[in-house]
């Protein structure tokens, strides 16, 4: 009977160590992550088990490990990710009020499969030695003529560039967001290639006038402790396009999480959901790695508060994932490499 009772509270005892922990597989490589988790861990005794790669192979992985997956939440860069590991039933519904509360809907999946994180916008860089903030306006103005030759930005499997689109299909239909796409072809300085980085350097070493990009890289660049990373951007001006009362507003993305629908830790993850969300945590996001809190009440650091307030597009993000495959056919269409 005593043996019993040891075997029993010994196996209990296992069960509650092993519940204290909780697997992240994440795409986010930085620093100032493993420093939240670090906090997570300190404020709730839960321990991490971080792996961390590209986004596509960790979706693979989960996918292939099935019912026998250790994740047990899934932290990647896109909304396009996410609506596309929750259309491979990767993800499971949270019901978290929160996460609820902090997230604006636009930027959570409306059902509770994933929540945003951090967000991101996606502006216009401009030379201002060579172009005014008043010569710029909206995303549309950049197909102009006026602008022919001057236009730097990525290539066509670029996946902001996919959502920007597939974002713009969702507003204004395929037929309009064509002939935008081709306007933007003919206005290049230079086929497309390489990301955001390779654009705003191209931008400053006078390559073009204009480049669409996303803030959290300049933001980056002009913090690099390689001062000539940093000199590079100092004579670089950001413009939030389509402001206008009548217009839809800057285009946003987000850094997101979802909960695996296999997960063996549950409650503890979504502790670390609603962790992530929290005042301290999207502060330090905000301070650190250059990127916008997703709670509109928490105040974005001093950097991001010197490029100005803007009006973002409401459009849920859920859309970028919907049309991800006629942005793809819209871009082969008019030959954006």
């Amino acid at each position: 009977m005593i043996i019993k009772l040891i075997v029993s509270l010994f196996i209990f005892a296992s069960s509650l160590l092993e519940a204290q922990e909780l697997t992240v597989y994440s795409h986010r490589n930085y620093y100032i992550d493993k420093k939240i988790y670090e906090m997570f861990e300190e404020d709730t005794g839960i321990k991490i088990n971080l792996l961390m790669f590209d986004s596509s192979e960790l979706i693979k992985k989960i996918q292939a490990e099935g019912k026998d997956t250790l994740a047990d939440v899934l932290v990647t860069v896109d909304a396009t990710r996410l609506v596309y590991a929750q259309y491979l039933g990767l993800l499971q519904k949270v019901k978290s009020d929160i996460l609820e509360e902090k997230i604006p809907s636009h930027l959570r999946q409306k059902d509770g499969y994933w929540y945003g994180l951090t967000k991101r916008a996606r502006i216009i860089a401009y030379n201002k030695n060579k172009v005014k903030a008043s010569e710029l306006s909206t995303y549309d103005d950049l197909t102009s003529s006026k602008w022919k030759g001057e236009l730097l930005v990525g290539s066509s499997n670029d996946l902001y560039n996919l959502s920007l689109l597939s974002l713009f299909i969702a507003n204004e239909g395929e037929e309009v967001v064509s002939k935008w796409a081709s306007g933007i072809v003919k206005n290049m300085a230079r086929t497309p290639s390489g990301s955001d980085i390779y654009q705003i350097k191209a931008l400053a070493s006078k390559r073009g006038d204009l480049a669409i990009v996303n803030t959290y890289y300049i933001g980056k660049l002009l913090n690099s402790k390689k001062s000539y990373e940093s000199d590079l951007v100092k004579d670089l001006g950001i413009f939030f396009p389509d402001q206008g009362e009548t217009q839809n507003g800057t285009h946003v993305n987000i850094s997101g999480m979802g909960l695996v629908k296999h997960s063996k830790n549950k409650e503890n993850a979504i502790k670390f959901l609603e962790f992530m969300l929290s005042d301290k945590v999207q502060k330090l996001y905000a301070k650190a790695s250059y990127e916008y809190p997703i709670n509109p009440k928490v105040e974005p650091s001093k950097l991001l508060k010197s490029w100005g307030k803007f009006k973002e597009n409401k459009t849920n993000l859920e859309v970028l994932g919907y049309y991800n495959n006629k942005a793809v056919k819209i871009f082969k269409k008019v030959d954006w490499k």
